[in-house]
């Protein structure tokens, strides 16, 4: 009876293979004072699959001529996010970065690359309110301009194994967001959870995702 060669392991994880792109629904009306709530056409597609990864979150994403939306779902935590508004990189919660030039050859961010951070709670006197802000993309050769306060919209509902998050980035906080003339965006994410790990879109956590925008994704403007 002959001995069964070991599989060996790849040595590239399979996300790392390819460039993504997948289509952006329009939604005509993106926020209100109930925020926004995104039907399942919306999901964004769980790419960390092809790693053989877990999901952890449903993630929802929409776009008009106002901005981008976002929803987000986490559920089979058992214990509550841990978020600080002290340490918004670090805390639970979820990471957009989006190039509204979607230039896939530049290995260090520019002006029309933004990064924004959404969490379930970590704000106000008992940090128990949703924080949603701006944050710099590290190496970057430019910034984009920064978001005037009060701008960027955010609204949570805790669960009892999870939360909810829903979020809005207006138009005049995407530096070149031009869906008629520019409808490609690249984009990527990782979702935060210190109790069950992090959940990226187009490569994992062993590439420079943070900080190199030609290993993002592109999403196309789509009506």
């Amino acid at each position: 009876m002959s001995e069964q060669t070991p599989i060996a392991e790849p040595l590239l994880a399979p996300r790392f293979l390819f460039r993504f792109s997948t289509p952006l629904l329009h939604h005509k009306k993106l926020w209100s004072t109930t925020g926004v709530q995104l039907e399942s056409k919306y999901r964004l597609l769980d790419l960390a699959q092809l790693d053989g990864e877990r999901p952890l979150a449903d993630i929802r994403l929409a776009w008009s001529e106002e901005g981008i939306a976002v929803n987000v779902r986490i559920e089979g935590k058992r214990q509550p996010p841990w978020c600080r508004d002290s340490r918004l990189e670090d805390s639970d919660g979820l990471q957009l970065w989006i190039d509204t030039r979607d230039t896939q050859t530049i290995h260090r961010a520019g002006r029309f690359c933004h990064r924004f951070v959404f969490m379930p709670a970590g704000g106000g006197r008992k940090s128990d309110q949703p924080v949603v802000d701006q944050l710099l993309i590290n190496r970057a050769r430019e910034n984009a301009t920064p978001v005037r306060p009060g701008r960027l919209q955010i609204r949570s509902e805790k669960r009892i194994d999870g939360y909810l998050l829903e979020g809005f980035i207006p138009a005049d906080c995407l530096t070149g967001f031009e869906p008629s003339d520019h409808p490609r965006l690249g984009f990527t994410y990782a979702l935060v959870d210190r109790e069950q790990g992090i959940q990226t879109f187009s490569t994992g956590s062993n590439f420079p995702y943070q900080e190199d925008p030609s290993t993002w994704a592109t999403l196309e403007l789509s009506k």
